[in-house]
């Protein structure tokens, strides 16, 4: 992992295209990392017209919901009489939008991480993305980034590419912050280059737990059992329930959807499903379900009853909650608004889904007047005095009055 990254800060470019002959099996020059304007009106003839349309569906869903999380610019209120107090509120210089590509390429996550960047104000928003193996940005990353207002898109994946956005190289800039889901290496370069670049908050493998009552259909929550546990062999997925009858029934019915999947989803959510890192849970009662769910933090919680809104109140921890039988994670994932790049592995105790708040700065900001100045002064007198600083003591003395001709 440090070769790799060393190797980025000193070479550049040339290492980035190294690494994807290496890694990606890509044909990469060092200069073509960067989609040209052709490879985007390639990807705008190519790209079939109902993906075109869904991912035009998600970014007006994605806009919505993230231009309502927009703070005000400023505040300023009066904390006490002639002193007033508040934030300013600024978007970050530029961000790096890693997307992930595996077996396939994610649109989704361009839209995700690019189009609240966007809307936050950040200037510099650039996509960088493992090449395919015939050494190009897949054509629907393009266009997502197009519809996102993205037009610099890199062929940089991989702990490589978390070094280029981290240090720069002579094609990609280097950046502030870099967001988005990724494979372990991702993860672990980001981990080790957190001192150069915001890494922003964790996002690791798919996570979900279903929590059923006894007022669903077994079969329902087997069904969606399976939309995350078809990520990866290290993803997660738990059915909880305190019915013997819906895990019964769930059980029941994991072969036949598994019918209905490709071979490789099958091998993925067979082995997260074997009891590796996900399967059914029946627990005592709802308290126990529920304390499990807590516990575990996951990425997603879908709460499938007839009344889902009874148990909204009792889940504290996860990083987001479907409620009722028609709000499958897989809306969620793609064409609700809410972000789907969401904390992991138990962060979700402390973290939250990515947002324009990643994207966002605050400036504590404030203004006393000459009339609000001596019932401060007096009592910060007092706390500077005791915890000994001199030079904030005679700041706020008689000595500013006479410097100040009062």
């Amino acid at each position: 992992m440090r070769p790799i990254i060393e190797a980025v800060k000193i070479e550049g470019d040339e290492a980035l295209a190294r690494f994807a002959r290496d890694f990606d099996k890509a044909n990469v020059d060092a200069s073509a990392i960067a989609a040209t304007p052709d490879d985007f009106a390639r990807a705008e003839k190519t790209l079939a017209g109902d993906v075109r349309e869904a991912m035009e569906f998600a970014a007006h869903s994605i806009r919505e919901f993230h231009q309502d999380q927009m703070p005000e610019e400023m505040w300023l209120h009066e904390i006490r009489p002639g002193a007033f107090a508040g934030e300013r509120t600024r978007p970050i210089a530029s961000v790096a939008c890693y997307i992930p590509r595996g077996k396939g390429s994610f649109p989704s996550a361009v839209l995700m991480t690019a189009i609240p960047a966007r809307i936050a104000g950040v200037k510099d928003v650039i996509v960088i993305t493992p090449p395919g193996p015939d050494g190009n940005i897949d054509d629907a990353t393009l266009v997502a980034a197009k519809l996102a207002g993205v037009s610099r898109v890199y062929k940089a994946g991989g702990a490589q590419g978390i070094a280029a956005v981290a240090y720069g190289t002579k094609t990609i800039p280097r950046c502030a912050k870099v967001v988005g889901p990724g494979s372990p290496w991702v993860a672990a370069a980001k981990r080790l280059l957190s001192h150069v670049i915001d890494v922003g908050s964790p996002a690791g493998p798919s996570e979900v737990i279903i929590f059923a009552d006894e007022t669903v259909d077994g079969r329902l929550a087997a069904l969606d059992l399976l939309i995350e546990s078809e990520h990866g062999p290290d993803s997660s997925a738990y059915l909880i329930t305190w019915s013997r009858k819906v895990a019964e029934d769930a059980a029941a019915a994991l072969p036949g959807y598994w019918k209905e999947m490709g071979e490789l989803r099958v091998d993925y959510s067979s082995t997260v499903l074997s009891g590796k890192a996900g399967g059914i849970v029946l627990a005592r009662n709802a308290d126990d379900a529920l304390a499990f769910v807590n516990e575990y933090a996951p990425e997603h919680v879908e709460v499938l009853s007839k009344d889902p809104f009874s148990y909204l109140g009792r889940i504290e921890n996860a990083g987001e909650i479907l409620l009722g039988e028609w709000s499958p994670t897989t809306l969620g994932n793609f064409v609700l608004g809410p972000n789907h790049v969401l904390p992991t592995s138990g962060w979700a105790k402390t973290s939250s889904p990515l947002s324009v708040f990643d994207f966002l700065k605050r400036t504590s900001v404030a203004y006393v007047t000459e009339q609000g100045y001596p019932e401060l002064a007096r009592h910060a007198k007092v706390f500077a005095k005791y915890e000994g600083f001199d030079g904030h003591a005679n700041a706020v003395s008689s000595l500013r009055g006479k410097l100040l001709k009062r």
